[in-house]
This record gives structure tokens, C-alpha cells and sequence, in this order.
């Protein structure tokens, strides 16, 4: 079941990002759990937050062509929600487009399975974990814009 996020939902979201955080090692721990709520809030206030389950399993933030997070609680990894979630996606919109740290292998061969492609890259000095990511992209059509 995948639907709109509701208020009620934001602080066990915000759960899911903090334990994906604590649990990967190369990540570095920047944020409080205040801090990931108020991170939460944010995508519900501005994105399409979408989740999957009640209570929530994960989400899919997404801001037209832009995915702008997926988180899944460690129970609902491998089991086809992350997938389901980005179908939706995909079904919106004609091309979508993320950034993925370069170190998170699982995640990349994930999107590469969905049809991804990179199409560009960074040292890390843009964003705040100071961490090189990947620009993958989609299209319906076949080759990444």
C-alpha cells in the first residue's frame, strides 16, 4: 500500500533516516533525531512524500523529476517496497533524476537495475557529508537526459 504521508507518520520517517545513518558505517553521524524530524518536515512540507505501509516501512520523497530521498526501515529492505515506490515514480513522471553517494554500492546497483545511469559526478564539496555522489538518471524513453 503506498500513500501520501500524514503528520502522524513524520517522527517514525524520521526513524527510518536515522537508523539508515547509524547503521552505515561510511556515513558520518551529523544529525540528531531532532534534527532528522525537522529534515522530515521539511520533505512533507515541500515534496511528494510518499510511504509505503502503516505504520510506515520507508518513503520516497520526490520533488517533480527529482527523487529526493528513499529510506527503508531495516525490516522492509529486500522486499520489493523500495521497488514499488519508485515504479510510482516512475510512472509520474517521463524522467527522473538523484544523487547517490558513490560508497553506497546497495543503492546504486538497485538503481542500475531500475534503468538508471550516471551522468555525472562530484568530489563531495557540495554537499554536507563532504562525501563524492552520483548523478543517476532515468527516462522512459531510454537514455538519461
Amino acid at each position: 500500500m503506498i500513500r501520501d504521508a500524514e503528520t502522524g507518520d513524520l517522527a517514525g520517517l524520521a526513524a527510518i533516516l536515522g537508523w539508515w545513518c547509524r547503521d552505515t558505517d561510511w556515513m558520518p553521524k551529523l544529525h540528531n533525531a531532532d534534527q532528522d524530524l525537522w529534515f522530515i518536515g521539511q520533505l512533507h512540507a515541500r515534496d511528494v512524500l510518499r510511504v509505503t505501509g502503516r505504520p510506515a516501512l520507508g518513503f520516497l520523497a520526490r520533488s517533480g523529476p527529482e527523487v529526493n530521498a528513499l529510506y527503508l526501515a531495516p525490516e522492509a529492505r529486500r522486499r520489493g517496497f523500495g521497488r514499488a515506490l519508485m515504479a510510482e515514480a516512475m510512472r509520474a513522471e517521463d524522467h527522473l533524476y538523484l544523487w547517490s553517494f558513490a560508497a553506497n554500492l546497495p543503492a546504486r546497483a538497485f538503481y542500475a537495475a531500475l534503468g538508471f545511469h550516471e551522468t555525472g559526478r562530484t568530489d563531495g564539496r557540495d554537499n554536507e557529508e563532504c562525501l563524492p555522489d552520483i548523478r543517476l538518471e532515468w527516462s522512459r524513453h531510454g537514455a538519461a537526459s
